[in-house]
């Protein structure tokens, strides 16, 4: 006899805002899941007629983990619109602040958002890693928990350095950035630099980051594992063998489609090497193979959410206005439904991993397919693809302090232009237009506006809705692998849906606790 539980409401805490999830259950498997963005997102309405330069501190306070990586956001898009490519020092400045907010991002929420469900001993009674998860992840004792949350407190000290402040600095503008660092303060950076990444290879990985980039295969990684005991204490190590105990590489699977937009634009002089222009590269992929990137091919769908319109729209010509009339039958999120070329995508450390051509994760993708282990483990392990590159920028900082930061800007003229960066949750876009230097048009894509999104048109689910479909769920009041699948994708609701303006007043912004 087929037991079916029908519009059971998962609790989830430790996402970043308002998140409703809705699942069907038959015989202990998730069947359907339905994913709710449940406060309006109202900051591109608020941006209209005002200044050019506002975007630049109006949207960093859509949230308080990302704030950053709106403001790069907002200036490549001026940046677009002037014609105006920033000198290198200002490439490497702004590129460095972006790297710290993704790596404390990364690693905060690996360890206090993610990995301390590991810790839940309902659940986990019976693993044979159970009492260990519990002594490294409990919240506010365990020994990792603690160790993450001072040490990435530190790395972020770059970010005030460089920027004044974090978060919701403003350094960035048209052109370049507002202050030139004093080389004490770049040595300054440096040394926290190497500090941290010291820490990173010692805790984290168990390895130096070369090591651990000469991982190439999932033979490699197993062959990694069983290497040093180093290794399998490690964060990392830990990971690997409470996941695969756990099962979590059989669940949360996805559409199997992944974007990125591609990050870091390189300097015009420098050392590193990347792709196109950037450290990272941009991309689509279906599975592992891997076509262009096509901005022309991203629209937005609200069949499935409270705003009035039609057709899906690009975002150049997008809309948001509300509408919601109570109980409106098929409507049920405040989420758009951001598509490519029709298709629902996955963004994020993963898909940056597949686009990049990370040998290691495209074969895990191949054999397996998508999963929660393979997500959180690209998570836990991007930041040993960016603290090289940084080290290398401070240094070129150092060797080229008398060198240029600011190329003028006096006025942001009639034009459009877009920001397309990589924020730590993944494909992240801000869409302008300028008309008599005041904001005619803006547009805000989040990276958990593409995960998070309900249905389209077509019925399709969003990521984390599909990958949803097929989850275990030993115990419907501990619903522990539910929580495994969404927290995988790091959501951030508070990027998705933002505030409520009534009349002539303005609501309130809801901004997430911060981690």
């Amino acid at each position: 006899m087929v037991k079916t539980t029908k519009g059971i409401n998962i609790p989830l805490n430790r996402v970043e805002g308002d998140l409703e999830i809705r699942v069907e259950i038959e015989d202990g498997i998730v069947t359907e899941a339905w994913s709710a963005g449940t406060m309006f997102r109202g900051f591109e309405g608020m941006m209209l007629g005002r200044g050019a330069r506002d975007g630049l501190v109006i949207t960093p306070r859509i949230c308080g983990i990302c704030s950053l990586t709106h403001l790069t956001a907002a200036v490549e898009a001026l940046d677009a619109i002037t014609g105006i490519t920033p000198p290198d020092n200002a490439r490497r400045l702004r590129n460095l602040a972006l790297m710290v907010e993704t790596i404390q991002s990364d690693v905060r929420q690996a360890i206090l958002m993610f990995m301390v469900d590991f810790a839940n001993r309902d659940a986990y009674r019976d693993h044979p890693l159970g009492e260990e998860a519990h002594a490294r992840y409990s919240p506010l004792s365990g020994r990792a928990a603690i160790e993450v949350i001072r040490e990435s407190k530190r790395l972020l000290q770059v970010v005030a350095i460089i920027g004044g402040q974090w978060p919701h600095t403003s350094f960035m503008v048209p052109g370049g950035v507002t202050s030139i660092p004093e080389i004490s303060k770049i040595l300054q950076c440096r040394i926290i630099i190497d500090r941290f990444c010291a820490w990173y290879e010692r805790n984290i990985l168990g390895c130096s980051l070369a090591r651990w980039q000469a991982v190439q295969s999932v033979d490699d990684l197993y062959a990694w594992l069983l290497e040093k005991e180093l290794h399998r204490e490690s964060e990392v190590g830990f990971f690997l063998r409470f996941a695969r105990q756990a099962d979590l590489d059989s669940f949360g699977k996805g559409p199997n489609r992944f974007l990125s937009y591609g990050n870091y634009p390189l300097p015009l002089a420098t050392a590193v090497q990347g792709r196109d222009g950037k450290l990272a590269g941009s991309g689509y992929a279906t599975g592992t193979t891997v076509f262009p990137f096509e901005s022309s091919r991203i629209a937005e769908d609200i069949s499935h959410s409270w705003y009035e319109g039609g057709d899906p729209l690009p975002p150049f010509d997008g809309r948001t206005k509300p509408y919601a009339s109570g109980q409106s039958g098929r409507l049920y999120s405040w989420v758009k439904a951001p598509r490519y070329g029709g298709e629902a995508i996955e963004t994020g450390p993963l898909a940056e991993m597949v686009i990049g051509g990370n040998p290691l994760f495209r074969e895990m993708i191949e054999e397996n397919g998508p999963s929660v282990m393979a997500r959180e483990l690209a998570r836990l392990v991007r930041p040993a693809e960016l603290l090289g590159p940084m080290s290398i920028w401070a240094n070129e900082l150092l060797a080229k302090r008398e060198e240029g930061f600011y190329h003028p800007v006096s006025v942001i003229a009639d034009g459009e232009g877009a920001g397309l960066i990589q924020a730590a949750r993944g494909a992240l876009g801000h869409w302008v237009k300028v008309e008599d230097e005041k904001i005619a048009h803006y547009q805000i894509i989040t990276p958990s506006a593409w995960n998070g999104s309900p249905r389209d048109g077509r019925g399709v689910r969003g990521a984390w809705e599909e990958a949803l479909i097929g989850t275990p769920i030993k115990d419907i009041h501990n619903p522990v692998e539910a929580g495994h699948v969404v927290r995988s994708f790091d959501p951030c609701l508070v990027c998705a849906v933002h505030c409520l303006q009534k009349g002539k007043k303005k609501g309130s912004l809801k901004i997430g606790p911060g981690r």
